[in-house]
C-alpha cells in the first residue's frame, strides 16, 4: 500500500489515529515495509506486510490498578484486560497456522501439497494478521495511556472501518468453503497430508485441529462486539469514551452482518451445487443450476411412519431443501461422506453426499397441521413409505399422530358430544319448564363438550410439536387422478419446527406477482437482488370505506391469544389488534379495529367520535412501587393496558385494550381546549403536544391508576405546533418548528436544541434506535440523525426515488412517516413510495451504511402512518415436551401425562389413594340458570339451593379453561407475562409493518395498476426471527 494510500485509510478512522499515522511515516518505522515481490504468488502487492518486533513493540500489558478507582473503573480495566488475552490468543492462533501449518507445507520436500492447492486453502490469512498486528501496535499505546485517558471506542473506529479490514474478511469468508473442500479431497487422496494434519493436532497442547483455527477469523468480531458491549455497559453518560464506544459498535456491528450474509450466501451456494452434483434427472438439474435458485432453508429431518394407534414404525434421516420455489428431499448416503479414512471428519467438516428422494413445486406443496381437516379433494391419499392407505383418522377425516392415550381421550370426547346432542334433542320434548333442565342448558354443554374438543387437539399438537406433516403431489395413477402423499418429518426442535411452516408460507408469498420483485436498489440500477428476508407484502385491504376521510393514525395493540394452534402462530401475523383512526370531517372522527391472529387482517369493530381523531398512544399497564403494591395491585390489574386518543375539540380518550369491547374508560380536555397533536406516556405521566406550543402533562392517581386532569401542568415548547414526541428514557423530546426540547422526567426542566437551520421548516418525525435519534422535516427529503446523549448531530442522509417512480406533476420527494423496526429504517413519503435503509440492531449510532430498497407497492397517496406490529411466541410453543419421545418410542404411555397450560381444569385431582376422580364441570357462556325461566330442578330444599349455586359459581371462576373463548378474535382476559419474566425466556419473534394511504399501485414498468382513492393497509410480512 502506498503512503497516499495509508494516509487516506487512517483518515477515514479518527484524527487521533490520523496523527499517529503521520508520526509512523515521518519516522519511517522498519515495521511499515513494503513486502517483497518475491512473496507468494497469490498475494496482492497493496497490503503491508508488518512484521513486529516485541522487543521495539512489546504487546499490550495493563499497569497495576492504581488506588481509589470507582467500581466501574475497575470493572472497565477488567474488560479492558479480557480484550488484551482476547487480541493476543487470537494473534497467536493466526500466526500458528501461518507457521505450523502453512510454512511447512510450503518448504516440504518432496510436496505433501502443491503451491496451486496450498495458497487457497490459506488465502488472506497473511493479511488479516497484518491488519491485527497494526491493531496491537496502536492498543499497545492506549493501554499504556490508559489510566490518564480511559478511551478505547475510537481505536477500535479507527482500525477496523477502513475498507482493506472488509475486504480482507470478505475474502477470507467467501473463501472459507472453498478452503474446507480442497482440505477435505486432500485428506482423502493424500495419505501424507492427513498424516501431517494428524501429528500437527498430537503436538499441539490444546489439541485443537486446523478447522478449529481457521474458523476464529469467522468468530473475531462476534467476540470483539461482545467485550465492547460490557465496556458500553460500565461507561456512565457523559463519559469520554461513550459516543466513541457506541461508534465502534456500529462499525463492527455493520462488518460482522456483511461478513455473516456473505458465508451465509456462500455457504447456500455451495449446498445447492453439492444438491446439483446428486441429482441424475436432467431436468431437475438444469432448475437446480438456474441463477433464479435461492436456497431459503435446509435442514437434516427425521422421517417418521407411523401405525394407526400413532406408535413410530420406522424413521430414516432425510435433507430437506427449502427452494424459492420448490421443495426437495434427498437421502443421506454416509457411505459416500468417507471414501478417505474414517477418521477425516475429526479433522475437517466432510458434507454428505444425497440422493434425491422427490421434489415438488412450493405452491402444491402443504402443511397440514396435526387435528387440522384434511383437504376436501378427491385425490388419492397415501403415506409416502408404503402404499397402505393412512388410517389414523376419525371420521371426520382428521389424522392424529401422537401418544395413544391423546388419541383416545379425543374418542371419548367425541362420543360424548354426540350423546348430549342428542339428550339435548330429548330435552326439548320435555312439557315441564325448569331453570337448570332445558334446551338452553343442553346447547351450553354442547359448547363446553367443543371447547373441551378444541383444548385436546391442541394437547395433541403440543405433542407434536417437533413434527412437521407435509402433503405432497405425487405422480397420478394409473386411471390419471392425482395423487398426493404425506409425509411426516421429525424436527431437532420445536423452533426448527416453527422456523419450517413460517418459511414454507412466506416462500409462497414471495411467488406472488406483486413480489416478483418487491423490492429494488435504485442506487445501482436495479441490479442488487433482494434477499429473502426482505418485508414481503402478504396482503393489502381497504379501510374506512367512505373515501371522504382521511386516514390520521395507526396503533398496535399487542394482545397474546391462547387459542392461536402451533402452526398458525408461525403463518400469522404477530397476535394483537390494528387501530386505524380517521379525521373523518370537522364534525365526527371514526376508529376501526382489526384483528391480526391469521394471516390477514379482519376489521372486527368499527365505532364513531366526536371530533376528529388526530394520535394514538398505546399505554402498558402501570407498575407499582413494593410499598403501594399491596394498595394498589387490585386497581392496577383491572386497568391494565389502555390506549390513549387524541382529539381535535382537545378532548383525550382513554379506552381499555384488553379486547374488542373498546370500552371508554376515562375522557378529559386540556384547560386550553387546544388540539391535542401528538401523545407520549413515561413512567406515571402523559405527555399531550398541543397546537398552542405547548405540552400538557398529567400524573397517575395512585390509588386508583388513571389519569389525573386536575394535575396538568404545562411546559412551554415555542409558539409552532408540537408536532411529535419521543420518550427517550428518562426524557421526552418535544419538535415545536425547527428546534428539539428535551424534557426531563418529573422536575420537567427543558433544554432546546436547533436541528435545522431553516427556522420555517418543522420536526415532523422522530424514531430512536440504539444510541441515535433520526429526524425527518416538514420540507426536503433529508433525514438528519442525532445522539442522544449529546446532542451532537451524526449524520444526514437524502431519500431519492427515481423520477420514472413518480406520477405526471409530484414534486421531490417529502418524508411523511418515519419507523425503525429490525434493523431496518422505513421511510414513507408524500408520492406514496416506501424507501427501508439499513440500520445497526445493538446499542450503537444507527448510522446508514448500506445501501437503500425502494418498494414497488406504494401507495396512490402520501403514507399517512407505519405501525411495527411485533409479539413473542408463547413459551409453551418452544418446550418440547419429555414425554412426547418416550411415548413415541415405547408405543403405549396410557399413563402418561403431557402437561399443558390448558390442562389443569382437566386434570384428575385425587383427594386420597381411593378416592374418586373428580369430573369437569360442564359449562360455557352459561354461569347460571337463574336467570331462565321456569323452576329450579332440584332434590335440595328451596332455602339451600342459592348457596349452593353461588358457591359452585365461585370455584368455577378459578378454573383455567374459563380463561379460553370460542371466538379466536375474543383474547384471554388474564394478566400478561411480566417484561422480566419474557427476558427470561428464549424469544421467536413475529413481525410485520403496516402502512395507511390512499390507493394502491405498483411501481414496475409492465404494471397497469389503476387509480384508486380508497384508504388502503398494506402489510409486509418479516421472518420469524430467534
Amino acid at each position: 500500500m502506498t503512503r497516499k494510500n495509508l494516509m487516506k485509510a487512517a483518515r477515514n478512522g479518527t484524527k487521533d489515529g490520523l496523527e499517529k499515522t503521520k508520526i509512523a511515516m515521518m519516522r519511517k518505522v522498519s515495521f511499515l515495509s513494503k513486502k517483497d515481490c518475491t512473496d507468494d504468488i497469490e498475494e496482492d502487492s497493496g497490503y503491508l506486510d508488518v512484521t513486529v518486533s516485541e522487543l521495539k513493540h512489546p504487546p499490550p500489558q495493563l499497569s497495576p490498578m492504581p488506588e481509589g478507582l470507582s467500581s466501574q473503573q475497575v470493572v472497565r480495566r477488567h474488560i479492558l484486560g479480557s480484550i488484551i488475552q482476547s487480541e493476543r490468543s487470537y494473534l497467536d492462533s493466526l500466526k500458528r497456522i501461518l507457521l505450523e501449518y502453512k510454512k511447512p507445507l510450503m518448504e516440504a520436500e518432496p510436496r505433501i501439497l502443491s503451491l496451486k492447492k496450498i495458497q487457497p486453502v490459506f488465502y488472506r490469512l497473511k493479511e488479516i494478521l497484518q491488519c491485527h498486528s497494526m491493531f496491537q501496535i496502536a492498543l499497545a499505546s492506549r493501554v499504556a495511556e490508559w489510566d490518564n485517558t480511559e478511551k478505547i471506542g475510537d481505536l477500535f473506529v479507527a482500525s477496523f472501518s477502513k475498507s482493506m479490514v472488509l475486504d480482507v474478511y470478505s475474502d477470507y469468508v467467501n473463501n472459507f468453503t472453498n478452503a474446507m473442500g480442497l482440505i477435505k479431497k486432500a485428506c482423502m487422496s493424500k495419505p501424507a497430508f492427513l498424516e501431517f494434519l494428524k501429528k500437527k493436532q498430537a503436538a499441539s497442547t490444546d489439541r485443537i485441529t486446523l478447522y478449529g483455527l481457521m474458523v476464529k477469523p469467522i468468530q473475531r468480531f462476534p467476540q470483539f462486539i461482545l467485550l465492547l458491549q460490557d465496556m458500553l455497559k460500565n461507561t456512565p453518560v457523559g463519559h469520554q469514551d461513550r459516543l466513541p464506544l457506541q461508534l465502534a459498535l456500529t462499525e463492527l456491528e455493520t462488518l460482522a452482518e456483511k461478513l455473516n450474509e456473505q458465508k451465509r450466501l456462500a455457504e447456500q451456494l455451495a449446498e445447492i451445487q453439492q444438491l446439483t452434483r446428486s441429482v441424475s434427472d436432467r431436468n431437475l438439474s438444469k432448475q437446480l443450476n438456474s441463477d433464479q435458485k435461492q436456497l431459503i432453508l435446509s435442514e437434516t429431518l427425521i422421517e417418521t411412519v407411523y401405525g394407526e394407534k400413532g406408535q413410530v414404525l420406522k424413521s430414516k434421516e432425510r435433507k430437506v431443501f427449502l427452494l424459492n420455489d420448490m421443495l426437495v428431499c434427498a437421502n443421506i448416503n454416509p457411505s459416500d461422506c468417507f471414501v478417505g479414512p474414517p477418521d477425516i471428519s475429526s479433522l475437517v467438516p466432510i458434507g454428505p453426499k444425497y440422493a434425491v428422494k422427490w421434489s415438488a413445486p412450493l405452491l402444491q406443496v402443504q402443511v397440514v397441521e396435526v387435528g387440522q381437516e384434511t383437504p376436501q379433494r378427491k385425490d388419492s391419499i397415501y403415506q409416502q413409505s408404503g402404499s397402505k392407505r393412512l388410517s389414523s383418522t376419525n371420521s371426520q377425516g382428521k389424522l392424529f399422530l401422537g401418544p395413544p392415550r391423546l388419541y383416545q381421550d379425543l374418542q371419548e370426547l367425541q362420543h360424548d358430544l354426540s350423546v348430549v346432542e342428542e339428550v339435548t334433542l330429548l330435552v326439548g320434548t320435555l312439557q315441564g319448564s325448569y331453570q337448570n333442565l332445558n334446551t338452553t342448558v343442553g346447547q351450553d354443554w354442547c359448547m363446553a363438550l367443543q371447547r373441551l374438543i378444541r383444548i385436546k387437539e391442541d394437547e395433541i399438537q403440543c405433542a407434536n410439536k417437533c413434527r412437521l406433516r407435509l402433503m405432497i403431489p405425487g405422480k397420478p395413477d394409473k386411471s390419471g387422478r392425482p395423487v398426493s402423499f404425506t409425509v411426516v418429518f421429525s424436527t431437532p426442535s420445536p423452533i426448527s419446527k416453527i422456523s419450517w411452516v413460517n418459511r414454507l408460507h412466506l416462500a409462497k408469498i414471495a411467488l406472488r406477482n406483486e413480489n416478483l420483485p418487491g423490492w429494488v436498489c435504485v442506487e445501482d440500477d436495479e441490479k442488487t437482488k433482494p434477499p429473502f428476508w426482505c418485508p414481503l407484502l402478504a396482503c393489502q385491504l381497504p379501510v374506512f370505506t367512505p373515501k371522504m376521510q382521511d386516514l390520521k393514525a395507526g396503533l398496535y395493540n399487542p394482545v397474546h391469544c391462547s387459542l392461536l394452534g402451533f402452526s398458525a402462530a408461525s403463518t400469522s401475523l404477530p397476535q394483537g389488534y390494528l387501530w386505524v383512526a380517521s379525521g373523518g370531517d370537522d364534525s365526527h372522527g371514526q376508529v376501526e379495529i382489526f384483528s391480526l391472529n391469521r394471516p390477514t387482517p379482519r376489521s372486527v369493530k368499527s365505532f364513531s367520535l366526536a371530533s376528529p381523531v388526530l394520535c394514538l398512544e398505546y399505554i402498558t399497564e402501570p407498575s407499582t412501587d413494593e410499598e403501594l403494591e399491596t394498595q394498589t395491585s387490585e386497581v392496577l390489574s383491572k386497568i391494565g393496558n389502555t390506549i390513549c386518543v387524541g382529539l381535535l375539540d382537545g378532548n383525550i380518550l382513554v379506552y381499555g385494550s384488553v379486547d374488542t369491547a373498546a370500552q371508554c374508560l376515562l375522557t378529559f380536555c386540556n384547560p386550553e381546549g387546544c388540539p391535542v397533536l401528538c401523545l407520549k406516556h413515561s413512567a406515571n405521566f402523559l405527555f399531550a403536544g398541543l397546537s398552542n406550543g405547548k405540552v400538557a402533562v398529567y400524573n397517575r392517581k395512585v390509588t386508583e391508576g388513571f389519569w389525573d386532569p386536575d394535575s396538568c401542568r404545562h411546559v412551554v415548547i415555542g409558539c409552532a405546533p408540537v408536532l411529535k414526541l419521543l420518550q427517550i428514557d428518562e426524557c421526552v423530546w418535544a419538535s415545536c418548528a425547527n428546534q428539539v426540547s428535551v424534557i426531563e422526567g418529573s422536575s420537567l426542566r427543558t433544554q432546546s436544541f436547533e436541528v435545522h437551520p431553516d427556522p420555517m421548516v418543522s420536526v415532523t418525525h422522530m424514531v430512536r434506535a440504539g444510541g441515535g435519534v433520526w429526524m425527518a422535516f416538514s420540507e426536503g427529503s433529508s433525514l438528519r440523525l442525532f445522539h442522544t446523549e449529546t446532542l451532537e448531530h451524526l449524520q444526514e442522509i437524502n431519500i431519492s426515488t427515481p423520477s420514472a417512480y413518480l406520477s405526471p406533476g409530484q414534486k421531490s420527494v417529502c418524508v411523511t412517516s418515519l419507523l425503525i423496526c429490525q434493523g431496518l429504517l422505513w421511510v414513507g413519503t408524500a408520492q406514496g413510495i416506501i424507501v427501508t435503509l439499513p440500520v445497526p440492531r445493538l446499542e450503537g449510532i444507527p448510522k446508514i451504511t448500506g445501501k437503500g430498497m425502494t418498494s414497488l407497492n406504494a401507495h396512490n397517496g402520501p403514507v399517512e402512518f407505519l405501525v411495527a406490529t411485533s409479539s413473542i411466541l408463547s413459551q409453551d410453543f418452544l418446550k418440547r415436551d419429555s414425554t412426547t419421545e418416550g411415548v413415541d418410542s415405547s408405543g403405549g404411555g396410557e399413563d402418561k401425562k403431557v402437561t399443558n397450560s390448558s390442562q389443569e381444569s382437566l386434570q384428575q385431582v385425587d383427594g386420597s389413594p381411593q378416592a374418586k376422580a373428580k369430573g369437569v364441570l360442564l359449562q360455557y357462556h352459561l354461569r347460571s340458570t337463574s336467570q331462565l325461566p321456569g323452576k329450579l330442578l332440584t332434590a335440595r330444599p328451596e332455602e339451600s339451593s342459592d348457596s349452593t349455586q353461588d358457591s359452585l359459581e365461585h370455584t368455577l371462576e378459578d378454573g383455567s379453561i374459563y380463561e379460553l373463548s370460542d371466538d379466536p378474535e375474543v383474547w384471554v382476559r388474564g394478566p400478561g407475562p411480566s417484561s422480566k419474566e419474557v427476558a427470561r425466556r428464549e424469544k421467536v419473534t413475529s413481525a410485520a409493518i403496516i402502512s395507511g394511504g390512499k390507493g394502491f399501485r405498483r411501481l414496475a414498468k409492465s404494471s397497469n395498476s389503476p387509480d384508486s382513492s380508497e384508504n388502503t393497509l398494506m402489510v409486509w410480512q418479516l421472518p420469524i426471527t430467534v
